[in-house]
């Protein structure tokens, strides 16, 4: 049996729904079809049974609508503009710049670890390492209190 926390947040399940943002994203950004017409596809596929379903979609509605926000706090810690940062790496990036900005009930230790991992996954050879260097720098800004606790 599979662990849930006892708030009721299935990790594994997150992590799956955190994958899928990603393709559906990556999707979104390569091809411009719309949000929902996305998120439909993506939720009829088999695997999205055990994806946390509601959390999928708030990553990718998020996202999709806080873009140009999230590009602009991003384009702070990136060495080039965000429209050249390869694309996989890019929806990764917006994905972990949602959930530190909208997500406060998400530590940023999970946040980051989850970007790494997904950047890992699907990534080029050394893009987790881009990721996780942006990331490290916007989390001590975005939530320096929670940051400076990780860091001890």
């Amino acid at each position: 049996m599979k662990p849930i926390r006892t708030d009721g947040i299935d990790p594994a399940a997150r992590s799956r729904a955190r994958r899928r943002a990603l393709q559906a994203l990556y999707a979104w950004q390569v091809s411009g079809t719309a949000i929902p017409q996305l998120i439909h596809q993506f939720q009829h596929e088999q695997d999205m049974e055990v994806a946390d379903l509601d959390y999928f979609e708030a990553l990718v509605r998020g996202v999709a609508e806080h873009r140009g926000v999230l590009d602009l706090r991003l384009a702070a810690h990136l060495d080039r503009p965000v429209e050249l940062v390869d694309p996989i790496e890019r929806a990764v990036l917006r994905i972990a710049a949602f959930e530190l900005l909208h997500r406060l009930d998400v530590p940023y230790r999970v946040v980051l670890n989850e970007a790494i991992e997904t950047a890992k996954r699907f990534g080029s050879d050394h893009g987790h390492t881009y990721v996780n260097g942006v990331l490290d720098r916007a989390a001590a800004e975005w939530r320096p209190g929670e940051a400076a606790l990780g860091r001890r």
